[in-house]
């Protein structure tokens, strides 16, 4: 049965760092687009970061709000990363991974949370200030 589960949320002070794991189970993750994507209360569902693989490593897609804070990283088994430095207030949300099977290798990811058939349960992410 697929299955995504995430780990690594927590509470951190503004400024600080977490990594978040997505450790996926199933089909054959490794040839799907892997995303983070989160929701704070009250607020619809964002893209976070993405990344899809290509002949040279992987491609990556930020959204603009966390470019230069967070990496997206994947290694060759059934893990996903999601790097968070200089954590600021606003990161705060749950925190969900998810994969996407309709971008070929080598294309940039998807955006859009339609397109992921895939997710895990979340990981809250509160950051104080």
């Amino acid at each position: 049965q697929a299955q995504l589960v995430e780990s690594g949320g927590g509470l951190v002070l503004a400024g600080g760092s977490l990594r978040l794991s997505c450790e996926a189970s199933g089909p054959t993750f490794s040839r799907y687009v892997m995303g983070w994507f989160r929701q704070a209360p009250g607020k619809e569902r964002e893209f976070v970061a993405a990344i899809n693989w290509s002949g040279s490593g992987g491609i990556t897609r930020y959204a603009d709000a966390v470019k230069g804070r967070f990496t997206i990283s994947r290694d060759y088994a059934k893990n996903t990363f999601l790097q968070m430095n200089s954590l600021k207030p606003e990161d705060t949300a749950v925190y969900y991974c998810a994969a996407d099977s309709g971008v070929p290798r080598g294309l940039a990811p998807r955006r859009l949370g339609v397109n992921y058939e895939y997710w895990g349960q979340g990981t809250q992410v509160t950051v104080s200030s």
